[in-house]
């Protein structure tokens, strides 16, 4: 923050006055301009003294654009220090809203003039708030600044901790919806952060329910755009997408509904669907950057993950071959990338000409996943509760034959 210290007995809120006043005016002439400066001074005095902290705010904006443009960084980041400073004179939450939201407001109008500045300006302004949701609002319009401005690697530290965000500014799910979706679109232009966006992309479309039929239709778009992310990116094999009414809405869409049923293909089912599809809508995935031997590629995988779940344990080469439409000696390669990319834990037997999996990873985690879990649970519970009872018995009766033992001493 920058430390302004008075040079004058002048208060440093009427210097700053008087120094915009005198830019703003400086191509007038003196005659003309002295009386408008000392016109807004006393102007600026009477807020002062009446507490009218919103008015004061907004004659001190009235010169903004001019100081971006005249004054040096120097200048015009005092200026705005000593202005934001104003939002702890009012009592009223209200009002310290409105003037954050007046200075933020006027900040953003030029995102292209100096962005660096005007964002460390808005991260000032952040820092002087008290109210969570006045800190909110200014911050999501430091992340529109920041994707207006070209200068989001600077608003990128604070996507970091937005989990300490959240809780501290207990959103609506109108605010989460814009909040997520600007982080989103923000971390989809940085390079490596695509796993990240998907992740604020899908926290978006979790805003959505079948109640709300209404807004829901805004996100159709935003649906299409997550369901191709994941078919593009290559290290994302399971999501929950499909439980989604945000995705599922895509399902009979005239527009989205071959995207749908792409998704509902990598999540389902096995590369020969993927091949008819492909066959019948290749269009539309040029149209949608999908490449397809990438697209193949990850569908081998996910195939074979599907084998491995669907199958017994014990995979035969020839059915891999098959559900991969592969040559022979291309199988162990598949089962080794599917082993690298975590996807299965597996044995290879080369002599039998088998693989054994003991573990699989879950394309789709969802209603059917979870009774399988549950069904799991109560006979893992059942079982150990026969080993405990087995143990109990074993107990009473060896407790049993060793009194017997102390009788027959005795």
């Amino acid at each position: 923050m920058t430390t302004v210290v008075p040079t004058s007995e002048e208060d440093p809120v009427l210097s700053v006055v008087r120094f915009t006043a005198e830019m703003s005016w400086a191509d007038a002439g003196a005659e003309t301009a002295e009386p408008e400066v000392n016109r807004l001074c006393v102007e600026a005095q009477k807020c002062m003294i009446e507490g009218r902290w919103l008015d004061l705010v907004s004659l001190m904006l009235a010169s903004a654009d001019i100081i971006f443009s005249k004054a040096s960084e120097k200048d015009l980041e005092c200026v705005f220090t000593i202005m934001c400073n104003l939002v702890k004179k009012p009592e009223s939450l209200d009002q310290v809203h409105e003037m954050a939201e007046l200075i933020s407001a006027k900040i953003i109008q030029q995102p292209n003039d100096k962005p660096a500045l005007r964002l460390k300006i808005l991260f000032n302004l952040y820092n002087l708030l008290e109210n969570p949701y006045s800190r909110f609002c200014v911050y999501l319009k430091s992340l529109n600044l920041a994707t207006a401005g070209k200068v989001t690697e600077h608003i990128l530290p604070s996507i970091k901790k937005m989990d300490n965000f959240l809780k501290e500014w207990n959103l609506g799910v109108k605010d989460q919806r814009e909040l997520f979706l600007a982080i989103s679109n923000i971390l989809k232009e940085n390079k490596g952060s695509t796993k990240d966006s998907f992740m604020f992309l899908t926290k978006y479309l979790e805003t959505f329910s079948s109640e709300d039929a209404s807004n829901m239709n805004d996100a159709k778009e935003e649906a299409a755009r997550a369901i191709v992310d994941f078919v593009r990116s290559p290290d994302m094999f399971k999501c929950d997408l499909l439980d989604m009414p945000a995705i599922a809405q895509l399902e009979k869409d005239a527009q989205y509904g071959p995207v749908y049923q792409l998704l509902k293909i990598f999540l389902t089912q096995r590369l020969d669907a993927y091949l008819d599809f492909e066959a019948a809508n290749s269009a539309l995935l040029k149209t949608y950057g999908l490449v397809h031997d990438d697209s193949i590629s990850k569908m081998r995988l996910m195939s074979l993950v599907d084998l491995g779940l669907n199958e017994s344990s014990q995979i035969p080469y020839s059915v891999i071959k098959q559900a991969l439409q592969i040559d022979d000696i291309e199988v162990e390669s598949w089962v080794v990338k599917a082993i690298t990319a975590k996807l299965l834990d597996c044995k290879i037997d080369q002599m039998n000409q088998v693989v054994i999996v003991s573990r699989c990873t879950e394309r789709v985690f969802g209603v059917h996943q979870w009774q399988e879990l549950r069904t799991k649970l109560v006979t893992w519970r059942g079982n150990i509760a026969g080993v405990i009872s087995t143990v109990q018995a074993n107990k009473i009766t060896e407790d049993s034959t060793q009194a017997m033992q102390g009788l027959a001493i005795r």
